[in-house]
């Protein structure tokens, strides 16, 4: 019984039966039965195809072609895990810079999500960090006398190497931008320096989830105005976005928004007493992870897996994209000093 049931011309004679009869009765209880009878077909029609193909292509062909460009990090206190996912390109980029045994400069931790192409992200990352730790080790040399801190160096650097890339792709008429989420770790302070939508979230020691940075988003009052004044405005696409065009307010490049002014790479900038929080670990990511997990869900997910080789960043990856991510994701794990599952430094 149950094989003649389920047999396709039964069911499709079921539906058209359901159909005749909507059509003479006009009951739409009934036309909802057919349409749903026929997204039901379509969507278990689609599933057969999607595994006959994986069967032709091994099995796992299609998933490491959505992984095709993936890179890890793990070193003493932190790992990273980035996919491409299911964009195009992989347009995400990372950097730590540390120097645990000397210490002559904070720990340098810095996340880039580019957008219009990789150029952007791969000129911060790879001029930014490195100019910071030859200002910091100047900077720590004559701390006391300084009139300089950790917040006017990250700020002075960060709209430094956005004018300095402005003007290279400006020549090239390269478009890319990209966010800029930057952390200086030193024995007692936090300071966090974020331009755009990446974010950084920290876990103190009673398990809470303390925000690290703010998005910087079209919608939000603060930006809203300041893009009006400059005579710009937003528009709902998908998101909302300035101009239609960028999903953000504040970025690195962008070369034709920020000739506009309607786009600027002013950063925020937060610091955090260490001994007050004494936290367990924080992350730092692109947006790709904060698409499928809040701020809180993320802390609790790492904080179950802090033992595993990657700290957690790896399964919290391969879950945002399980969870249907689209983008690019990258995550980066730093587990701090009091926390009872990290080694001494």
């Amino acid at each position: 019984m149950r094989y003649f049931l389920l047999r396709p011309e039964t069911l499709f004679l079921l539906c058209i039966s359901l159909a005749l009869w909507s059509y003479f009765f006009h009951t739409d209880e009934v036309k909802t039965i057919v349409k749903s009878s026929r997204d039901a077909v379509k969507m278990v029609k689609g599933k057969v195809a999607e595994i006959m193909q994986n069967d032709r292509l091994g099995g796992l062909d299609v998933l490491e072609a959505e992984f095709s460009k993936t890179w890890e990090f793990k070193s003493h206190n932190v790992a990273v895990y980035s996919i491409q996912g299911r964009r195009d390109h992989m347009e995400d980029r990372f950097e730590v810079l540390t120097d645990l045994a000397n210490k002559t400069h904070p720990s340098i931790f810095g996340i880039f999500d580019g957008h219009g192409g990789e150029t952007a992200a791969e000129y911060v990352k790879s001029r930014l960090p490195e100019a910071l730790k030859q200002h910091l080790q100047d900077y720590e040399k004559d701390k006391e006398n300084s009139v300089l801190s950790y917040q006017t160096i990250l700020e002075q650097q960060i709209l430094s190497i956005d004018r300095e890339m402005l003007e290279k792709l400006t020549v090239s008429y390269d478009e890319a931008g990209t966010t800029c989420l930057i952390a200086l770790l030193s024995d007692k302070d936090l300071t966090v320096a974020n331009v755009g939508d990446s974010r950084g979230v920290l876990c103190d020691k009673d398990g809470n989830a303390i925000p690290l940075s703010h998005d910087h988003k079209p919608y939000q009052l603060k930006e809203r105005k300041r893009i009006k004044r400059a005579g710009g405005f937003i528009s709902f696409n998908g998101s909302w976005r300035v101009q239609g065009i960028l999903a953000m307010s504040r970025s690195l490049g962008d070369y034709p928004l920020k000739n506009l002014n309607v786009v600027i790479p002013d950063p925020d900038i937060l610091t955090f007493d260490l001994d007050k929080l004494q936290p367990e670990f924080m992350i730092l990511a692109s947006d790709g992870l904060w698409d499928a997990f809040s701020n809180e869900e993320a802390v609790r997910f790492i904080k179950e897996r802090l033992d595993e080789p990657h700290f957690g960043a790896k399964s919290i990856v391969l879950q945002s994209f399980y969870r249907g991510c689209p983008d690019n994701i990258t995550v980066m794990v730093v587990k701090f000093r009091n926390s009872s599952k990290t080694e001494e430094q």
